[in-house]
């Protein structure tokens, strides 16, 4: 598995009003960035876009939406209208379980999409979580379908989009069910590392905003399971850690702890 392991044009555009968004505490703010012209525009949806799929989705009227930290972007069973696209903070996926624990599916970081998981019932089926203050752009699902109609490219994307969720979703199971500890954690530390080095951050000294048992959680291992194998990988050479923040000294190293035999 590799490490990364871890979618008839309208006479007019689709206004977004208030109310369809009433039910959270911040009210949209009106865009001033086109997607064209997005620092992000190579990690999100215009990605691999040129010409006119580029200027149709410049057509698209959207909101923007401050989340701040611990509160929810959206719960599980709420209506599906929108796709999310992260512009700054991390966000923690989670389904909630019959016995009241909560199940990280993933971590959305800058440049990333949030609220696929509504495409097939109408409703979503998790809820997404902001793990510091955030912001993110709130896509009309339906005009962007409408813009994909009659343009191959944009399909393109869309479907491509659709397969990455998939692609993870495979990945997980993969990770879950053939690697032992140190490769869990290998992974998702490899992962966090390509993620950041693409949007231009060092790739071997970062910050992670989960706490560890939401990374035990999303890993498949107990709380104890992740400390005690942050501390061999300490010991080991391979990571400085202090709380939060993540050193890699010896990337190559990690690489390899994860490249090891499967169980």
């Amino acid at each position: 598995m590799n490490a990364a392991a871890m979618q008839t044009v309208p006479d007019a555009p689709i206004r977004i009003v208030a109310r369809a968004i009433a039910q959270r505490p911040t009210a949209p703010a009106s865009l001033a960035t086109l997607c064209s012209t997005c620092h992000l525009k190579d990690l999100c949806l215009p990605c691999g876009l040129t010409g006119s799929a580029v200027e149709r989705l410049d057509s698209l009227k959207f909101a923007r939406r401050r989340i701040k930290e611990g509160e929810a972007l959206y719960h599980e069973g709420d209506k599906f209208q929108f796709i999310y696209a992260v512009r700054s903070g991390t966000f923690k996926s989670i389904l909630n379980l019959k016995d009241g624990r909560e199940q990280v599916t993933g971590f959305q970081m800058a440049g990333e999409l949030l609220g696929l998981d509504g495409l097939a019932s109408g409703k979503h089926a998790s809820s997404a979580i902001a793990l510091e203050d955030t912001e993110i752009c709130a896509i009309p699902y339906a005009h962007l379908t409408e813009l994909a109609a009659v343009s191959p490219d944009l399909h393109l994307a869309l479907s491509r989009m659709m397969s990455r969720e998939i692609v993870r979703e495979h990945g997980l199971m993969m990770l879950l069910g053939s690697m032992n500890a140190e490769q869990r954690l290998a992974s998702f530390l490899l992962n966090v590392s390509q993620r950041m080095k693409a949007r231009g951050w060092s790739a071997t000294e970062f910050h992670l905003r989960m706490m560890r048992v939401d990374i035990g959680s999303f890993l498949g291992m107990k709380l104890e399971t992740v400390s005690r194998t942050f501390t061999s990988f300490q010991q080991q050479g391979l990571l400085k850690v202090d709380k939060k923040h993540v050193k890699i000294l010896d990337l190559e190293a990690l690489q390899r702890v994860f490249d090891g035999p499967m169980q």
